[in-house]
């Protein structure tokens, strides 16, 4: 294993050969992985482009997240920085360990469903640069070993075909149970999951906003019967108008528990509060708001 690790540095070392001249755009490109990102990206293509690709591609990415965070505590393999201090630049703040790679993961995940739900030659082109170049940078930020971004790479496909194959058999099965097993299903499997590993904020932040947007998404179906089709301003009104809401939310929440100095323990308790109410509104607050605002069809509109 030492040896694996030691060619691992060699590569990063390699590549930082051209630091800090490809900083900025190997920063750009991790980007796209990180929550800031993820968190409006998830809301875009629920809001604006469809939907029903929007809220398993949100179910698909957050049990992606929680997976990886699971595998990296059983794994518990430090990052190049740690292995070998000073011989590799840290040009990213991670947390958690390093096998398998969260960004290869869940690039491989949000884009390759993406991919084969659009069906759309240039989108499958951009999912396969971004999967290639994503993980390209964790390698020269100094973040990952090479093995890392395999694990992610085997991960992230084994839980997209798992996902594509079952996602046609459960929803039917779904759909019959009706509401009071949807909301079951929605509040006690994100229950259970966070029980399982309780003291991550990752597997906090994936649970709790699963959660959310579970109930969320059932409610909807029920209540609003929101419709992400439209003309294209309605669209991009959706997107600004319920981007301002989700950031203030997000940063307004953070800073109001911050505010508290709550223990550790209680941390993760306001923290699985916050993305539970970010999920919430994501998947039901924001589209009734748009029905009522008449940016956007509803059951009541139709």
């Amino acid at each position: 294993m030492e040896g694996i690790l030691n060619w691992g540095i060699r590569v990063i070392q390699w590549l930082q050969q051209f630091s800090p001249t490809l900083d900025a755009p190997f920063k750009a490109l991790t980007f796209l992985g990180n929550e800031e990102f993820i968190l409006l990206f998830l809301p875009f293509v629920y809001w604006c482009l469809d939907r029903r690709t929007g809220a398993r591609l949100t179910a698909l990415y957050l049990l992606s997240a929680y997976f990886n965070t699971a595998a990296k505590a059983l794994v518990d393999q430090p990052r190049p920085f740690e292995y070998a201090p000073g011989q590799v630049l840290q040009l990213d703040d991670p947390g958690g360990g390093g096998l398998p790679s969260g960004h290869t993961q869940n690039i491989v995940v949000a884009w390759g469903y993406l991919a084969s739900q659009f069906r759309r030659a240039w989108l499958w082109v951009l999912a396969a640069a971004l999967m290639v170049l994503v993980p390209l940078s964790r390698l020269y930020l100094g973040v990952h070993f090479p093995q890392d971004l395999l694990g992610g790479y085997l991960l992230g496909a084994l839980l997209l075909a798992l996902f594509l194959w079952l996602d046609p058999l459960f929803e039917p099965w779904l759909e019959r149970k009706g509401l009071a097993w949807q909301l079951a299903l929605a509040i006690g499997v994100p229950l259970l999951l966070v029980l399982l590993l309780p003291t991550e904020d990752t597997s906090v932040t994936a649970t709790a906003a699963l959660l959310g947007m579970g109930v969320g998404f059932v409610l909807e179906r029920r209540w609003v019967g929101f419709d992400s089709g439209g003309v294209w301003w309605k669209r991009a009104l959706r997107f600004l108008a319920g981007g301002v809401v989700f950031v203030s939310l997000y940063a307004g929440l953070k800073v109001a528990f911050a505010a508290l100095d709550p223990s550790e323990a209680m941390a993760l308790v306001l923290r699985f509060v916050r993305y539970t109410v970010l999920g919430l509104f994501g998947g039901l607050g924001a589209p009734w708001a748009f029905v009522m605002l008449g940016l956007a069809e509803g059951r009541e509109r139709r």
